[in-house]
């Protein structure tokens, strides 16, 4: 049984954003030396996601409108204040509202050596409160 863990690093260049991550998770795999097996994919923060959806620009726009009207950055919420357990100011409830809704992780099958996913699906890293430095790990497990 193979199980590897990778860290990757990306650079948020806006407020919100989808990037298009397919290619770090093929990578991975391909380096794993799993021929089959399980991936998954998940971000190491509670303000941005992980999605699976067709790449297209004009539903990546979309998506992100979609998820910024259910869950509006200015909106009423509990968590605009400070906070009891260390005092810092909590401003983003609905970036963390979208993260909830949208999710933090995808995994897929393995077979061959090659993710087994549709044929327009595309994995994207979804920024709601950047830009800013962040981390998603991919966790490749089989034989």
């Amino acid at each position: 049984m193979i199980i590897k863990l990778e860290r990757i690093e990306i650079q948020t260049r806006r407020d919100m954003e989808m990037v298009d991550v397919t290619e770090h998770v093929e990578r991975v795999v391909a380096e794993s030396g799993v021929r089959n097996g399980i991936v998954n994919v998940m971000t190491l923060h509670t303000s941005s996601g992980l999605l699976v959806t067709e790449g297209l620009e004009c539903l990546e726009r979309d998506v992100l409108a979609h998820l910024e009207r259910l869950a509006p950055k200015d909106g009423n919420y509990w968590h605009m204040r400070y906070l009891d357990i260390d005092g810092r100011l909590g401003f983003n409830a609905g970036d963390h509202l979208k993260s909830i809704l949208g999710g933090i992780s995808c995994f897929f099958p393995i077979e061959d050596g090659r993710i087994v996913k549709g044929s327009r699906q595309r994995v994207y890293f979804v920024e709601y409160d950047g830009p800013l430095a962040r981390t998603f790990v991919v966790q490749v497990m089989g034989e």
